[in-house]
């Protein structure tokens, strides 16, 4: 064998930028690096330098500060959980889905809900009738829940449900189907999302005021910690943070000080914090920065075993953070959506190389539709073939003492630390919460980003660069809102009438008489209730009859979409045509953004609203959760020239329809109708015969609707009345 060459003296790094600056371009090597949204500098280039003064390069898996992941051995041992998380139409439809996704390589249920279910309201409510079956599986009760987990064997399956408004009712109803399987409630395993900050902040599928909310929250830890030792009573969210527009700082903190309120909660209740901190689990989004994916995960457990130190736990695993992630919803593009298959698999491959315990893969048509069977089976098996092709479950944290990898996730975790610092100091989470605060923080991010990706700084290929002339139909799924409806509807009458309604009426009392007096279990009870066969909507509103639904105050960002476009000729030119809009008629253009019915997701609709505003439109913002005749009024009696309907979870064809009816009705047939969001294309030629005048897909940027906006007002004919 021959002689190996010595080792060539290393050049220093001087010599190194003197050679990358003739490649860099225009010899300046500051382009060579890049900015993160939060303010992170990336460099080009990594050396042994940049673990100077890091405290925590020299770690191993399993073992405190738990960077390089909660188990020793890793997925080496055991690989992460497969989820699919999924739930549309009927129980008996969900369920068909889950036994073909377990026998197709799923190794845990995870379940989806629809908006009416979330929101506590059973089917039959008038306020969801767009809403029934469509995001999620309706489930009104515990034979809902029966048939949804039927064949299923719950003491094997682990089951995650994503629920946060309608808590109690769900987790007792899911209890009682499994007693009713005939296993018992210390044989179930699982999580529960249990997350009500979060949706204060951002998904809004809240039903109680805060406080009241985190008693909820209290009773679920205790209940579930003395009853259901298997079962994770919490999944402390940052995913939809970050789906909202949270930067992955922003994300980390935020979710972590979300965690720490949560302990805090607990312990106020007299709890051991070593009796329900390591049943304690998280939940991340993976989107499509990479190497930021990856430190957050690592930085996210070196911050929460910083948290817990200070509560003096004396069980290591109460420090362990644990998560699931999924891939980003956001990241995924109408617009050629065969690259969403790509994007979900690089997302899964960050989740994976961070140590995520657990991972649902998106599926590539989700932009557009519910996922189809053929799309999901797709994203089922982008996690097999990580799992069982590639063998990079054989080493544990690959990423441990990269000069580059080590540097970012300490100033990551450095970087969430000062954000969790400033919420300490309004208080805690609560406060930063009901402050309205954390929400804006959240708003004037995603504003920032879609002014990126509107102006062609962030590309996402297909949408606004590399785009194709012409898209191909992609087949997708279709519920049939109306029919789903009646189903349960049928199934509710059937259920009320062969109950004894005087013991579930007395099971509520003792409910509301909990809520009322701050004694007893809302978990224990309400299990008594769902045995009873009580609904979803009754135990809610047994509850609501003490502390009432919750209304968020409307509060918005301005300035921050329009100051990345300061300088743009084509954004300076649509602002000269709204002030000459404005001196012909009287008013700027008047323009009403709204949500119909139970969708929560406000991401799309507030980001509208400030960039039309900031171009010059007068700008209405509608409250959550009205119906068509209540938005329909409020434009009226706002007098405005259009409304702007945001939809992402499918009700449109049932909703919109009612809208244009319900103006039509009132004689305002002349104020403009667009929607934007979620909605295949094949539905907008239904739209437009229902008198829409314009749909606006994802990645649809906001100069251009607001230019067809503005043509459409300046071409109406007055109205009639």
């Amino acid at each position: 064998m021959p002689d190996q060459p010595k080792n060539p003296t290393s050049p220093d790094l001087d010599a190194w930028r003197k050679a990358a600056a003739k490649l860099a371009p225009s010899g300046d090597l500051s382009r060579l690096a890049w900015k993160t949204p939060e303010g992170l500098t990336v460099k080009p280039l990594y050396t042994k330098r940049d673990l100077d003064g890091l405290p925590y390069t020299d770690t191993l898996p399993g073992f405190e500060p738990f960077i390089r992941g909660p188990q020793a051995t890793m997925y080496a041992g055991r690989p992460w959980t497969i989820r699919q998380y999924a739930g549309f139409s009927t129980a008996k439809e969900s369920n068909a889905f889950y036994r073909q996704t377990l026998a197709g390589g799923g190794q845990g249920v995870s379940v989806a809900f629809d908006l009416a279910t979330h929101r506590g309201y059973d089917s039959d409510h008038p306020r969801v009738s767009g809403d029934v079956g469509k995001a999620g599986v309706a489930i009104d009760s515990v034979e809902d829940m029966k048939i949804l987990f039927g064949g299923i064997p719950l003491d094997k399956v682990s089951v995650s449900m994503t629920m946060n408004g309608a808590v109690l009712p769900v987790l007792a109803g899911y209890i009682v189907a499994a007693e009713e399987q005939g296993v018992a409630q210390n044989k179930l395993s699982g999580t529960i999302q249990n997350d009500i900050l979060k949706e204060f902040m951002v998904r809004n599928t809240y039903i109680y005021p805060p406080a009241p909310s985190m008693r909820i929250i209290a009773d679920i830890i205790a209940y579930t910690a003395q009853e259901m030792p298997r079962f994770n009573s919490i999944s402390i969210s940052g995913y939809h943070l970050q789906e909202a527009g949270a930067t992955q700082a922003l994300e980390l903190a935020f979710t972590l000080a979300d965690g720490k309120e949560y302990v805090k909660t607990a312990l106020s209740r007299g709890m051991n914090v070593d009796d329900f901190a390591g049943r304690l689990s998280f939940f991340f989004c993976l989107g499509m920065n990479f190497y930021l994916e990856v430190a957050k995960l690592r930085a996210a457990r070196l911050l929460w075993w910083r948290i817990m130190k200070s509560f003096a736990p004396k069980n290591p695993r109460s420090m362990m953070l644990r998560t699931h992630c999924q891939t980003s919803g956001w990241s995924l593009t109408e617009q050629d959506p065969y690259n969403n298959i790509v994007r979900t698999a690089i997302e899964a491959m960050a989740g994976v190389f961070g140590g995520t315990q657990s991972l649902h893969t998106n599926s590539f048509d989700e932009a557009i539709a519910l996922p189809s069977d053929f799309a999901a089976r797709i994203a089922r098996n982008t996690q097999l073939i990580i799992q069982e092709e590639t063998h990079i479950c054989d080493v544990v944290d690959p990423w441990a003492g990269s000069y580059m990898m080590e540097r970012l996730t300490q100033e990551l975790a450095d970087a969430a630390w000062t954000i969790i610092e400033e919420v300490d100091a309004m208080g805690g989470m609560t406060k930063a919460v009901e402050s309205g605060w954390a929400k804006l923080k959240i708003e004037q991010c995603a504003a920032e980003k879609q002014a990126r990706v509107d102006r062609g700084e962030d590309v996402i290929v297909g949408v606004n660069k590399y785009r194709l002339e012409k898209e191909s139909p992609v087949e997708v799924r279709e519920i049939d809102n109306t029919s789903v409806r009646d189903s349960q509807i049928v199934r509710l009458k059937k259920l009320r009438a062969g109950r004894d309604q005087k013991a579930m009426q007395a099971a509520l009392d003792a409910l509301t008489k909990a809520a009322e007096s701050g004694e007893g279990n809302l978990l224990d009870l309400s299990i008594k209730a769902m045995r009873l066969r009580a609904t979803v909507g009754e135990l809610s509103a047994a509850l609501e009859r003490v502390w009432g639904r919750f209304k968020a105050e409307t509060q918005s960002v301005s300035g921050v979409y329009g100051a990345a476009f300061s300088d743009d000729a084509e954004w300076k030119a649509l602002q000269a045509d709204i002030r000459a809009f404005a001196e012909r008629e009287g008013r700027r253009p008047r323009v009403m953004v709204a949500k119909l019915g139970q969708d929560g997701h406000d991401r799309g609709a507030k980001v509208v609203a400030t960039g039309l505003a900031d171009l010059g439109f007068d700008v209405d913002i509608g409250p959550l959760f009205q119906t068509p005749e209540e938005a329909a009024r409020q434009a009226i009696e706002n007098d405005v020239h259009a409304i702007g309907i945001s939809t992402l979870a499918a009700g449109h064809k049932t909703l919109v329809p009612a809208l244009v009816e319900a103006l039509r009705e009132q004689g305002a047939s002349d104020i403009s109708v667009f929607v934007g969001g979620v909605v295949p294309a094949q539905d907008y030629d239904f739209l437009h015969r229902t008198g829409v005048k314009g749909v606006f897909g994802p990645g649809t940027p906001i100069p251009e609707c607001a230019r067809k906006v503005l043509a459409a007002i300046s071409a109406r004919r007055p109205s009639t009345v």
